[in-house]
């Protein structure tokens, strides 16, 4: 299960958080991030170390301007509030980790 996140609830959400946050930028219209879905629901049912977010950029525009998300699905890791790591594009679970320097 992954949280929604909104910018009334970022701060809360991702700055604030206990443990790491996988936050996905993505859209309705997108497909390589419909093809993500999947992956970070399997990443959110295996790893309770990890919150999983999912940021609407259609919605959330303002957010996805601050964090330089350009292209869909980019997948940022944050830790202790703070951007850690980026990866854009589709990619399979293990690859998707390996670029968060995400250990299994």
């Amino acid at each position: 299960m992954h949280i929604e996140i909104t910018s009334e609830n970022f701060e809360k959400e991702i700055i604030n958080a206990e443990k790491p946050v996988i936050a996905d930028f993505w859209a309705e219209w997108c497909g390589p991030c419909r093809m993500m879905a999947p992956v970070l629901e399997e990443i959110s049912e295996e790893r309770s170390d990890i919150t999983v977010a999912k940021i609407n950029v259609d919605d959330e525009g303002e957010l996805a301007n601050k964090f330089n998300v350009n292209a869909i699905p980019t997948v940022i890791l944050f830790k202790d509030g703070k951007a850690a790591a980026t990866s854009v594009g589709y990619k399979e679970k293990e690859q998707l980790l390996k670029d968060l320097g995400i250990r299994g």
